[in-house]
Order: C-alpha cells, then sequence, then structure tokens
C-alpha cells in the first residue's frame, strides 16, 4: 500500500515544526497559488445566497463555515463555528453565558470551560471559534452583555486569556468584536467617537491582553470607530493591532455586515469576509485588474492567514472525538460553574436552607419552569439536551425529603404558610441579546443581486420570503427579538410578584435571571437574592445546591449595580454617533460622589473572611487572609491603585489585580495577587506615559471597602 500523498502544505507544515519560520512558508505557498487562490482565501467559501438560504433554514447550528480553503495545495481552510456559552454546533454542553462566568472571579475554572468548549468544537468538526466575546460593559443596558464579562478591563482581559488558552488546545480562537461594540440596536449605524486615552486606557487593553496570549484571530466589529467602519480601518486593524501590538494573526469580519469597502478592507488589514463570498467577490477580480489593488496586498492578507494555519498545525491533525459532545463530565463542569458564578446579592441570616427541616416550598414565576439558557444569536446552544430548569433542579434535590414542592407562575397566594419561597424573575432571550431588526436596510445594500450569476440561486423567488421578512426579528442569524435594554428595572409584573411574596411569606428568595445589571428597589424588602444569570444546562442543580448548602455561591458583581440607572453614563440604543470617555460604571460612580446599590465585587457567601496586612513585592500584593466563619468558603481578594496628585482624569481608583482564596473554617494563609502596574499608564501622542508620582494601592472584598495599604 503507498503511503498517502502529502501536499505542499504538508511540507510546510512539517518544515515549520522543524524550526522553519511561518510567515516565510506562507509566503512560499502564497507563491504557487494562482490568482484566483487567492482571492479566493479572501472570503468565506460558500456563494452569498445558497449561503444565506442555508444560514436561516438552520446550517448555522448544523454545521461550521468554511472559509481559505486550497484543495489542490493541501491549504485546509478555517472551518467556523460560535461558542461564547458552548459549542452551537448539535447537542452541545451549555455552560452559563460569559457574563455568570466572569462574576466567578476564576481564570483556572474559565481556562477549563474553554478546554471543554474547545474539545466539543474540535469533535464537531470546527477548527475555529468566534467564542472570546469581549467588548467592554459600557452600560448594562447593552443587550449582547451576557456574552462578556464584565466592566473592568482587567478582569475582562485576564478571564479572556485564560478562554483563549483553553479554547486553543483544540481550536482557533476568536477576540471579538474589535473595537467598541458595546451597543447592540445601533451597531450597524453608529459612529463610536473615543479619544486616544479613552481606546487605549479603557477600550482595548483587554483586547491587548488577549492578544498577549496568542490568539490565533480577531474579528472586527460592526460599527464605526472615530469615522471609519472597523472591517476597513487600518489605524485599527493595522496600526493598532499589528504595528503596535506585534500580534500576526489573521482578522475576519463580522458576519455579512462586517465590511462596507472591499479594497479598503484588503488595505486595512483585514484578511477574511465571512461567512461568504459576497462583496470582495464581486470587486476584487476588477480592483486587481484595474491596478486599484495591487496583487501585493492580496499576497499579504493570504500570506497572513496560511502562516496562523501553520502555527496552528496541531488543530487541524488532531482526530475529532465525537464522545465528549454533552458529556458527564462536562455537565458537571458547567453545574460547578453555575455555582461558582451565582452571586448572592443580599442574605438575612435566610441561606442555606436546612432542607430537612422543609414542609413545603412555594416556587414563583414562570421562568421557574422553562429553560432560560440566554440570548436566541449567535451564541446560542440551540440543541442543548435536557436543560434543567429552576424548578426542576429544586424538585429533584428534594425528592426524598418529603418536602412539597407548588410552583405557580403568578399566584402568589401559594406561598401562604410555605416554610420558603423562591421567586424566580428577569428576563428571556425577548428582553436582551444580539438584535437583527435594524439590519435590513443595509444587509439589502451590501447583498449581490438575487439573480446573480455566480452568488445568486437560480430561482430567485427562494428568498423572497427571506426579503419580505427581513425586518421580522431574527431573519438573518435565527435570532429572536432581543436588542439592547429599555430599562435597568424588573418588568412590573415581577416587581409585583416579589411584593405579593414577600407579604404572603416570611422567609422570600429572589432569583434574577439576566445578563447584566437589574436595578433593585426592592433588595431589602426580602430575605435573599441571589444572581442566577443565564446558567447554562446544569442551572437547576446549582440553584438547588446553593439554596440547601451543598454548595457556596462563589460569584462577585462584575459591575456596580447602580441605585439608579440615572446615575450612570448615558446610553442611546438609537444613536447615530456615541462619545465614549474614560469613565463608566464603578469608576463613573466614584468620581461623581454617587454610592452604588451594590458595587463592583460584591457578593456574600456562607462564612467570612477577614484581610491582614498587605505588603507590595514588585509584581503581586500579599495580603493576609482568614476565614473567620464557621464553614469552608470562599472570597475574592481584590487590589485597586490610584495615583494621588496626577495632572490627568483617572478613575479615582480601578482594579489591577484580584485572585480567589478557597480556606477552611478558621484557616489563614497570605494570598499573593498579582498586579500589573502598566494599568495605569496614559497614552498621550501616540505613546504610553507614566506620571513619576507614587502609587497607591486598595486592598479588599469589593470596590467600596477596598482600603488604601500603601503609598
Amino acid at each position: 500500500m503507498s503511503p498517502p500523498r502529502t501536499t505542499a502544505f504538508d511540507d510546510a507544515a512539517e518544515r515549520v515544526a522543524g524550526g522553519s519560520d511561518p510567515r516565510a512558508e506562507a509566503d512560499a505557498l502564497v507563491a504557487m497559488m494562482t490568482l484566483e487562490e487567492k482571492l479566493g482565501c479572501l472570503s468565506g467559501e460558500p456563494a452569498f445566497w445558497p449561503g444565506i438560504l442555508d444560514l436561516v433554514g438552520g446550517g448555522y447550528h448544523a454545521h461550521g463555515w468554511p472559509a481559505a480553503r486550497v484543495e489542490r495545495l493541501g491549504i485546509p481552510g478555517l472551518n467556523f463555528a460560535d461558542g461564547p456559552r458552548g459549542c452551537v454546533l448539535g447537542p452541545s454542553t451549555t455552560f452559563p453565558v460569559s457574563m455568570a462566568r466572569g462574576a466567578s472571579f476564576d481564570p483556572g475554572l474559565e481556562e477549563r470551560i474553554g478546554d471543554a468548549i474547545g474539545a466539543e468544537l474540535r469533535a464537531s468538526e470546527a477548527t475555529f471559534t468566534g467564542a472570546v466575546c469581549m467588548n467592554l460593559l459600557r452600560h448594562p443596558a447593552w443587550g449582547r452583555a451576557q456574552e462578556t464579562y464584565g466592566e473592568d478591563p482587567c478582569h475582562v482581559g485576564e478571564m479572556a486569556a485564560a478562554l483563549t488558552r483553553g479554547l486553543q488546545r483544540h481550536v482557533m480562537a476568536c477576540m471579538k468584536h474589535f473595537a467598541c461594540n458595546s451597543m447592540e440596536n445601533a451597531r450597524f449605524k453608529v459612529d463610536v467617537v473615543a479619544g486616544e486615552r479613552a481606546l487605549h486606557e479603557v477600550y482595548l487593553p483587554h483586547f491587548r491582553r488577549v492578544a498577549s496570549e496568542g490568539v490565533a484571530a480577531v474579528m472586527s466589529a460592526y460599527n464605526s470607530l472615530n469615522g471609519r467602519w472597523c472591517g476597513d480601518s487600518h489605524p485599527l486593524l493595522t496600526g493598532i493591532l499589528r504595528d503596535d501590538w506585534g500580534w500576526d494573526g489573521l482578522v475576519v469580519t463580522d458576519f455579512i455586515m462586517g465590511l462596507r469597502d472591499p479594497v479598503a478592507s484588503v488595505l486595512a488589514g483585514c484578511n477574511i469576509e465571512m461567512p461568504f463570498r459576497q462583496q470582495r467577490a464581486q470587486v476584487l477580480p476588477g480592483a486587481v485588474a484595474s491596478g486599484e489593488l495591487d496583487v501585493a496586498d492580496v499576497d499579504a492578507r493570504v500570506a497572513e492567514t496560511l502562516a496562523t494555519f501553520l502555527r496552528f498545525i496541531g488543530v487541524f491533525r488532531a482526530e475529532p472525538d465525537r464522545s465528549v459532545i454533552g458529556c458527564a463530565a462536562h455537565r458537571a463542569l458547567s453545574r460547578e460553574a453555575a455555582v461558582s458564578s451565582m452571586v448572592l446579592l443580599r442574605n438575612a441570616d435566610l441561606l442555606p436552607v436546612d432542607a430537612s427541616r422543609l414542609g413545603r416550598i412555594a416556587v414563583l414565576g414562570p421562568l421557574a419552569a422553562v429553560p432560560n439558557l440566554g440570548d436566541g444569536g449567535s451564541s446560542n446552544v440551540l440543541h442543548t439536551p435536557d436543560p434543567v430548569t429552576l424548578l426542576a433542579g429544586i424538585e429533584a434535590a428534594l425528592g426524598d425529603t418529603g418536602t412539597s414542592v407548588v410552583h405557580s407562575d403568578r399566584d402568589a397566594s401559594i406561598a401562604a404558610g410555605a416554610d420558603l419561597a423562591v421567586v424566580v424573575v428577569g428576563y428571556t432571550r425577548q428582553d436582551e441579546g444580539e438584535f437583527m431588526d435594524d439590519g435590513g436596510a443595509v444587509f439589502l445594500k451590501l447583498a449581490p443581486a438575487l439573480d446573480h450569476p455566480e452568488l445568486g440561486v437560480a430561482d430567485p423567488t427562494q428568498a423572497e420570503s427571506l426579503l419580505a421578512g427581513f425586518g421580522d426579528a431574527g431573519a438573518v442569524a435565527g435570532s429572536s427579538k432581543g436588542g439592547d435594554r429599555i430599562s435597568l428595572r424588573l418588568h412590573p409584573h415581577d416587581e409585583q410578584l416579589i411584593v405579593d411574596a414577600a407579604a404572603a411569606c416570611d422567609r422570600v428568595v429572589v432569583a434574577v435571571m439576566a445578563g447584566s445589571a437589574v436595578v433593585m428597589p426592592w433588595l431589602d424588602t426580602v430575605d435573599a437574592v441571589l444572581m442566577v444569570w443565564y446558567p447554562g444546562s446544569e442551572g437547576g442543580h446549582a440553584l438547588a445546591d446553593v439554596l440547601f448548602g451543598q454548595s457556596e455561591p462563589g460569584g462577585r458583581l462584575p459591575f456596580a449595580i447602580p441605585l439608579d440607572e440615572s446615575d450612570l453614563v448615558d446610553f442611546d440604543r438609537d444613536a447615530e454617533t456615541a462619545v465614549y470617555g474614560l469613565l463608566h460604571g464603578q469608576w463613573h460612580l466614584d468620581a461623581s460622589g454617587t454610592d452604588a446599590l451594590l458595587p463592583f465585587g460584591h457578593g456574600l457567601g456562607y462564612t467570612t473572611f477577614e484581610l491582614g496586612d498587605a505588603e507590595v513585592k514588585e509584581d503581586q500584593v500579599v495580603v493576609g487572609v482568614t476565614n473567620t466563619g464557621q464553614r469552608s468558603g470562599s472570597t475574592v481578594v481584590q487590589v485597586y491603585a490610584s495615583v494621588p496628585g496626577s495632572a490627568y482624569e483617572r478613575p479615582p481608583k480601578r482594579l489591577v489585580g484580584f485572585s480567589r482564596v478557597q480556606l477552611d473554617a478558621g484557616e489563614s494563609t497570605d494570598a499573593a495577587v498579582p498586579i500589573d502596574p502598566a494599568v495605569l499608564d496614559l497614552r498621550i501622542d501616540g505613546s504610553w506615559v507614566r506620571e513619576d508620582l507614587p502609587v497607591r494601592y486598595h486592598v479588599g472584598l469589593d470596590s467600596s471597602s477596598a482600603e488604601r495599604v500603601t503609598d
């Protein structure tokens, strides 16, 4: 039997494994390609209209989306599938949404989740994922808030870097959306205006952190930034990403409406228009023929793509193992993540509850009895098997105890005489999430003609219903209504349900399902409040673990919850121009002298902790930590820094490091918290500047309680 035939790409990969430079090998491969093959590598593989019909017909959740494949030379191309809360293909494990996992403040756990999601992606034959969604939460009304980790760039960067490490054991990871994509309804039209300092000190540091982790790819954002569409922006995609940061991966557009000028996008440094042959396929051949686009620029983009493939050759050679998809170990990890993510916002000596002493529990709210796993857009794990509702989790935990569990959507009278009332309130994918409604005009402007000889369909009537209904939510991506929130308050019927439950029962727990901050004027009227987020396929079991003390809620708020939404920066979900400044969230509250209802980093557990002496030692702060309670538990030690006397506007203090600490009752330790003083550097006139002033460090268990330890 003859040995398998090797290809030019195989030979290049072997030389790279032996120490050859990936870019040099990629350049040599490009030299072997025809112009048609090169141009083909600048777009997704499917023709536009057949691809659209496949996408909306269920293809998004059925198979990956290929690009940059050249069979003649053995170039494997990429196969894209999304995955912020789990592989979107097939019956995969659904993890808590990214914001929930951000609340864990546990990069080690997030890296394990990345490993699990990456394994399921590769088992589904994906080699490339857009799972690293990490735009900063500028305002909690952002509909897609649940897909990122929080409002602080230091925290977001560490969590996203951890996810990237885990994913890239199996697939190439793509961080998104670059940059300043922090609103949803206006994302196809808004121009975000950000000054040099705001851009580099606030809205880019977390991206730079993940770039330094060796992330394979970047996805450009839909919005315009400082007057240039992100997919066409040379200052962003080359000036910052490649020249400033020295990053050497590949850039893809966001799907379908990710660039506006095909030639400018190539010159800007964008490698692949995803996921179809669309604008570039129509324009670039003619642009090259006319001299508007130099072949050397095409070669450079293709070489960057192939060099990335060569660096990640192990991804392509890994054998998919389908047994990992939705496996028991991954579901157990999802349950662990949900427990570690839940934030105990208030506890008036109610939780945990001794289940053996309960005769009857009343569970209220329609969300208790239905799967509520997050938004219906590109992150949706549509076919997640057997998700455990909050009600089902409680019932399963009490199945052998003789405790009666009763449920009603809205009738709080069932709580009268109950030993405990659990009120489940919050949002669904109808209230917040990825939003497509406003894309119709842009879509039609950028789409090829229905009867295009290469990109169209033989029977244009196939697409007529799609065009006629484009204004309906989810016409392209399969998403539901979603969008930016109108209010940070719960729906009035939810707030009334809380009032009614508190009147009927004197032991009330409120479980809030949401993707970011909820204003809670009712917080002090009930005994306990848990932020349970969109908790993944094992969320019901995780809630029961927390309620009945099998586990401690491990989460801390990755944002501030204001007393009133007017206390935050302005947010106009229909804006055509949005100015992003230096301050938002907790920083904005601190600078204006406004108290938060609950500050950044807040979260209670089932034990208590005290911090002792702290000392700054070069790149870490070492602080004594003691568990002063009666049971084992965890806390998050947070280090903030400020520069008193600075000549520049700054956050009054900003996070520079954090560390989760687990201790038994009575146990003490010295926690070493890694810190990055460069977080305090200023970006002025194209350079980084460090003021010659003492830095003051503050250590605490949340932003408000962090006390000064040194100058």
